[in-house]
Protein backbone atom coordinates (compact mmCIF):
# COMPACT_ATOMS: atom_id res chain seq x y z
CA UNK A 1 0.00 0.00 0.00
CA UNK A 2 1.56 3.08 -0.85
CA UNK A 3 1.24 6.68 1.66
CA UNK A 4 1.20 10.45 1.23
CA UNK A 5 5.42 9.98 1.86
CA UNK A 6 5.64 8.07 -1.03
CA UNK A 7 4.03 10.69 -2.77
CA UNK A 8 5.70 13.35 -1.34
CA UNK A 9 8.84 11.51 -1.93
CA UNK A 10 8.54 10.71 -5.83
CA UNK A 11 11.74 12.51 -6.88
CA UNK A 12 10.45 11.49 -10.53
CA UNK A 13 7.14 13.88 -10.55
CA UNK A 14 8.42 16.71 -8.35
CA UNK A 15 11.72 17.46 -10.80
CA UNK A 16 9.13 16.92 -13.37
CA UNK A 17 6.54 19.39 -11.46
CA UNK A 18 9.88 21.85 -11.27
CA UNK A 19 10.72 21.82 -15.07
CA UNK A 20 7.17 22.68 -16.30
CA UNK A 21 7.47 25.14 -13.43
CA UNK A 22 10.42 26.57 -14.57
CA UNK A 23 9.43 26.83 -17.85
CA UNK A 24 6.23 28.95 -16.71
CA UNK A 25 8.35 31.13 -15.31
CA UNK A 26 11.26 31.39 -17.97
CA UNK A 27 8.05 32.17 -20.24
CA UNK A 28 6.64 35.39 -17.85
CA UNK A 29 10.30 36.75 -17.95
CA UNK A 30 10.46 35.98 -22.03
CA UNK A 31 7.79 37.95 -22.06
CA UNK A 32 9.17 41.05 -19.98
CA UNK A 33 12.83 40.94 -21.58
CA UNK A 34 10.70 40.86 -25.60
CA UNK A 35 7.95 42.37 -25.14
CA UNK A 36 8.73 44.82 -22.27
CA UNK A 37 5.34 44.50 -20.19
CA UNK A 38 4.69 42.14 -16.98
CA UNK A 39 2.03 39.56 -17.73
CA UNK A 40 2.37 37.26 -15.04
CA UNK A 41 -0.88 35.49 -15.61
CA UNK A 42 1.66 34.28 -18.87
CA UNK A 43 2.39 31.41 -15.53
CA UNK A 44 -1.16 29.43 -16.11
CA UNK A 45 -1.45 30.02 -20.03
CA UNK A 46 -0.87 27.08 -22.22
CA UNK A 47 1.51 27.90 -25.82
CA UNK A 48 4.46 29.96 -26.21
CA UNK A 49 7.93 30.04 -25.40
CA UNK A 50 8.84 27.62 -23.85
CA UNK A 51 6.33 24.94 -23.91
CA UNK A 52 5.88 23.48 -20.31
CA UNK A 53 4.31 20.58 -21.33
CA UNK A 54 7.58 19.41 -23.28
CA UNK A 55 9.96 20.34 -20.09
CA UNK A 56 7.68 18.36 -17.77
CA UNK A 57 7.49 15.10 -19.93
CA UNK A 58 11.33 15.23 -21.21
CA UNK A 59 12.62 15.65 -17.40
CA UNK A 60 10.39 12.38 -16.03
CA UNK A 61 11.62 10.87 -19.29
CA UNK A 62 15.18 11.80 -18.49
CA UNK A 63 14.83 10.69 -14.95
CA UNK A 64 13.30 7.53 -15.57
CA UNK A 65 15.89 6.85 -18.42
CA UNK A 66 18.95 7.52 -15.52
CA UNK A 67 17.56 5.62 -13.11
CA UNK A 68 15.69 2.73 -14.81
CA UNK A 69 18.23 2.50 -17.79
CA UNK A 70 17.38 2.86 -21.07
CA UNK A 71 16.25 -0.45 -21.72
CA UNK A 72 13.68 -0.44 -19.16
CA UNK A 73 10.26 -0.96 -20.05
CA UNK A 74 9.17 2.42 -18.20
CA UNK A 75 11.57 4.59 -20.03
CA UNK A 76 10.23 2.93 -23.33
CA UNK A 77 6.32 3.79 -21.35
CA UNK A 78 7.36 7.33 -20.44
CA UNK A 79 9.63 8.14 -23.81
CA UNK A 80 6.41 7.14 -25.85
CA UNK A 81 4.24 9.05 -23.62
CA UNK A 82 6.45 12.37 -24.18
CA UNK A 83 6.60 11.72 -27.85
CA UNK A 84 2.79 11.91 -27.74
CA UNK A 85 2.39 15.31 -25.60
CA UNK A 86 5.03 16.56 -27.98
CA UNK A 87 3.31 15.68 -31.02
CA UNK A 88 0.20 16.90 -29.77
CA UNK A 89 1.44 20.29 -28.89
CA UNK A 90 2.85 20.87 -32.39
CA UNK A 91 0.13 19.54 -34.04
CA UNK A 92 -3.89 19.48 -32.79
CA UNK A 93 -3.61 22.09 -30.08
CA UNK A 94 -1.46 24.05 -32.53
CA UNK A 95 -3.96 23.57 -35.10
CA UNK A 96 -6.87 24.52 -33.08
CA UNK A 97 -4.98 27.66 -31.83
CA UNK A 98 -5.01 28.72 -35.51
CA UNK A 99 -8.47 27.84 -35.85
CA UNK A 100 -9.45 30.05 -32.85
CA UNK A 101 -7.30 33.02 -34.23
CA UNK A 102 -9.11 32.76 -37.59
CA UNK A 103 -12.81 32.40 -36.01
CA UNK A 104 -12.05 35.24 -33.77
CA UNK A 105 -11.53 36.99 -36.87
CA UNK A 106 -14.65 36.17 -38.04
CA UNK A 107 -16.44 36.73 -35.20
CA UNK A 108 -14.77 40.48 -35.92
CA UNK A 109 -16.25 41.01 -39.12
CA UNK A 110 -19.66 39.72 -38.13
CA UNK A 111 -19.58 41.92 -35.36
CA UNK A 112 -18.85 44.99 -37.20
CA UNK A 113 -22.28 44.06 -38.96
CA UNK A 114 -25.02 43.04 -37.01
CA UNK A 115 -23.32 45.00 -34.17
CA UNK A 116 -26.65 45.00 -31.69
CA UNK A 117 -26.58 42.12 -29.45
CA UNK A 118 -23.69 40.56 -30.45
CA UNK A 119 -20.78 39.97 -27.77
CA UNK A 120 -19.54 36.34 -28.15
CA UNK A 121 -16.32 36.14 -25.72
CA UNK A 122 -13.07 35.31 -28.23
CA UNK A 123 -11.64 31.97 -28.34
CA UNK A 124 -7.97 31.72 -26.83
CA UNK A 125 -5.56 31.38 -29.45
CA UNK A 126 -2.56 30.45 -27.40
CA UNK A 127 -3.52 26.43 -27.25
CA UNK A 128 -0.28 24.54 -28.75
CA UNK A 129 2.98 25.11 -29.55
CA UNK A 130 5.27 25.59 -32.58
CA UNK A 131 8.60 23.32 -33.11
CA UNK A 132 10.49 25.50 -31.22
CA UNK A 133 8.51 26.03 -28.61
CA UNK A 134 9.01 21.82 -27.98
CA UNK A 135 12.52 21.91 -28.78
CA UNK A 136 13.01 24.71 -26.46
CA UNK A 137 10.51 23.23 -23.31
CA UNK A 138 12.58 19.72 -24.15
CA UNK A 139 15.87 20.92 -23.76
CA UNK A 140 14.81 22.80 -20.75
CA UNK A 141 13.01 19.43 -19.39
CA UNK A 142 16.75 17.16 -20.37
CA UNK A 143 18.58 20.08 -18.34
CA UNK A 144 16.34 19.65 -15.39
CA UNK A 145 16.04 15.80 -15.46
CA UNK A 146 20.07 15.38 -16.05
CA UNK A 147 20.36 18.08 -13.15
CA UNK A 148 18.21 16.11 -10.75
CA UNK A 149 19.34 12.58 -11.42
CA UNK A 150 22.69 12.58 -12.04
CA UNK A 151 25.03 9.82 -10.60
CA UNK A 152 21.69 8.03 -9.89
CA UNK A 153 22.02 5.40 -12.16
Amino acid sequence: MTSLADLIGNRWLWVAVLSSTGAQVLKVLLILLIERRWRPAAFMETGGMPSSHSAMVAALTTGVGITEGLGSPLFAASAVFALIVMYDATGVRHSSGQQARLLNDLVDELRAVVREGFAPLPLRVLLGHTYLEVLVGSLIGVAVGFIAFSGQS
